[in-house]
């Protein structure tokens, strides 16, 4: 029988450390172009093609090669595995994870340049790190239009979306917009991300609309010479670094700080004032409307006269006529103006009475 060694015959080994030669006639071939394709060609990686969270996946790498106690190495996206249980040449994945998924391949150990080619394995899984978004930038002022995102991670893809604010559904789809924001939009919202495995809640966020408001002490009646407060209040983020009190129609600020007083205010005051809350970011006014009553406003006007009369609330609000003639029947009243009056009007004295004092008028 003739001798291989000496019939030129070569064959494919595997020296003790698990590379890949030739031999024949003693000779050891290198590891050249054609050889290494083949032997890439020999390593395939037996897989599922996708798998669900919480299963089980054996992956294997097979050779068509007879090899002697070969040592597997098993790389995941070109690095290799280290953590995961490896059995002869068998990758584990116990309890499959969405972080399990990606590219896998293997290697034959001393000859870990000739890996097999990659196979990819994908992990269906319900939506993860749902989150959302904010479009507008700074802070959110009434008027303004806000547009949140939900954005999430998703094997398959998220197919319905839910806007909640706190417990109550307020809309559907990836974005929901909210234009010409109110005060009370303020609040929590959350967005639900769903797909056929699953569904996940985001973490909430808060929406707080800038405000700034003004408030008023006394919060009652103003009557002419009182003292007034005027208190400015925002819930600016950042803070408010500085207040600046006006009056509508005025040409110059009023005051300054987060509170303004009026001493001994006057019927001049009446108006709308407004404070400017100025941050980083910006200004927001907050306005009150300031009502003055004048010690003289209330009064009865009380006409004692003979004769025919007329009059009307001209300067008086609130009038109160005596009838020096009950039986009189002319009681047309027209504006008190004396040059204005008829021949046969006769009036003797118009009496007005103003916080008790009777202040008579000769006419």
């Amino acid at each position: 029988m003739k001798d291989w060694r000496q019939s030129g015959v070569q064959e494919l080994v595997i020296g003790d450390t698990g590379t890949l030669g030739r031999s024949g006639n003693t000779e050891k071939m290198g590891r050249s172009g054609d050889m290494e394709a083949m032997s890439k060609s020999e390593l395939h990686v037996e897989a599922p093609e996708e798998v669900t969270e919480g299963e089980t996946a054996d992956l294997t790498c097979k050779t068509t090669c007879s090899l002697t106690d070969p040592t597997f190495i098993w790389y995941k996206n070109g690095r290799p595995l280290t953590t995961k249980t490896i059995k002869n040449n068998q990758l584990h994945l116990q309890t499959v994870s969405s972080e399990d998924a990606g590219s896998y391949s293997c290697a034959v150990r001393g000859s870990q340049h000739l890996n097999s080619t990659a196979h990819r394995l994908r992990v269906r899984h319900p939506p993860k790190n749902v989150s959302v978004s904010i479009s507008s930038s700074g802070e959110i002022v009434e008027g303004s239009s806000v547009t949140l995102t939900c954005n999430s991670d998703g094997n398959p893809p998220v197919k319905i979306y839910t806007w909640f604010k706190g417990s109550t559904s307020v809309g559907e789809g990836k974005s929901y917009s909210i234009p010409n924001i109110r005060s009370e939009d303020s609040g929590e919202y959350t967005c639900w991300s769903r797909n056929d495995h699953g569904e996940r809640r985001s973490t909430a966020v808060q929406i707080n609309i800038l405000q700034v408001s003004v408030s008023i002490n006394p919060s009652g009646e103003i009557v002419e010479g009182s003292s007034v407060t005027l208190t400015c209040s925002s819930d600016g983020n950042p803070p408010v670094k500085s207040y600046t009190w006006f009056k509508e129609g005025g040409t110059s600020p009023a005051g300054s700080g987060h509170s303004y007083s009026i001493i001994s205010i006057t019927a001049d005051h009446t108006g709308l004032h407004y404070c400017e809350a100025q941050n980083d970011h910006g200004a927001l006014n907050g306005t009150v409307m300031v009502s003055v009553k004048s010690r003289w406003s209330e009064f009865v006007c009380s006409l004692v006269c003979s004769g025919r009369r007329k009059f009307s609330p001209y300067y008086c609000p609130n009038l109160h006529l005596q009838n020096a003639d009950p039986n009189a029947k002319d009681d047309t009243y027209t504006a008190l103006q004396p040059t204005a009056r008829s021949s046969d009007d006769v009036y003797h004295t118009l009496a007005v009475s103003v916080s008790s004092q009777i202040l008579p008028l000769d006419l």
